[in-house]
């Protein structure tokens, strides 16, 4: 697809400073992050850490963390404009550092190889002294269902 002529991508990058509040996906909606950067292939957006999304130590939960990298991939995913929605397959996390309640990370979601059939991503979250939090692998794959043009 022509860049130049992707509606999705242009609507993301019209969002680049806004908050995801009114995203299509409602668990975006409860993640509520900020469109940083929007590009074929990458999509960047700032999380806060907040209560609900940590554990009893005061940081990030592990199930938080990949939620917030399946949706910003998948988000990302939408972006390249194909005719055919694509879903998660595997989800593939390393942990590696805590993120506390209240720090803002910020999460990269990259295309690695885009198939016909299977999209294969990655994805971090970084923290802002540039500590990686977690990082993930992932495969989508196409579905039957057709988007909207």
């Amino acid at each position: 697809m022509d860049n130049s002529e992707n509606p999705r991508l242009t609507f993301f990058r019209s969002q680049i400073g806004r908050d995801m509040s009114g995203s299509i996906s409602p668990f975006g909606r409860w993640l509520n992050g900020t469109i940083k950067a929007a590009d074929y292939g990458r999509l960047v957006a700032d999380f806060t850490v907040r209560q609900d999304m940590s554990n009893p130590a005061g940081v990030l939960h592990g199930g938080a963390a990949a939620g917030i990298l399946d949706d910003l991939i998948g988000a990302m995913v939408y972006t390249l404009g194909r005719e055919y929605a694509y879903t998660s397959v595997n989800l593939t996390i390393d942990f590696l550092h805590a993120a506390r309640t209240g720090e803002v990370v910020t999460v990269t979601a990259e295309v690695i190889r885009a198939g016909k059939n299977i999209v294969h991503c990655e994805g971090r979250i970084v923290a802002a002294d540039d500590k990686i939090i977690a990082k993930c692998a992932t495969n989508l794959i196409q579905t039957s269902v057709k988007l909207p043009s």
